[in-house]
């Protein structure tokens, strides 16, 4: 990176020693360390929001890119089988404002063993049995 030699780097200790002075090198060394940590850290952090941003714009690109495809490939596949059927093709959701297809009604259909009366199934407590009615101080026989 800064392609620092040998020798360079002897002549800058040197000059650290006659400038800073043998006693307190170790404190300056430990200071520089710190410093040189901490544009470490700040310029990874950059780098890393850097390439997150990169990595969405490739995605978001690459996801335009396939809905393109996709539309295409509908078409075309629309169009093959317009073409085989000689109607046209629903290729997507149905309208909004068409009215639903009718249900074909349920008294038509034979009713099943045990199947339910209406009755039933307009009060479905009806099918629960009512709890018989103990008799008085028969709770207090029990303990």
């Amino acid at each position: 990176m800064f392609d620092i030699g040998v020798g360079e780097l002897l002549v800058i200790l040197i000059v650290a020693v006659v400038v800073i002075g043998p006693k307190d090198l170790p404190l300056a060394m430990r200071t520089a360390g710190r410093w040189i940590g901490k544009m470490r850290r700040v310029s990874a952090h950059f780098r890393s929001g850097i390439d997150a941003m990169v990595r969405e714009a490739e995605l978001e690109e690459m996801e335009k890119k396939w809905k393109a495809q996709n539309e295409e490939i509908m078409r075309r596949s629309a169009a093959l089988t317009e073409a085989e059927a000689g109607a046209p093709v629903m290729t997507g959701p149905p309208p909004v404002d068409a009215a639903p297809a009718a249900l074909p009604p349920v008294h038509d259909a034979a009713p099943a063993v045990g199947a339910a009366s209406a009755e039933t199934i307009a009060d479905p407590l009806a099918q629960i049995p009512a709890p018989e009615p103990t008799p008085k101080g028969a709770a207090d026989v029990q303990g």
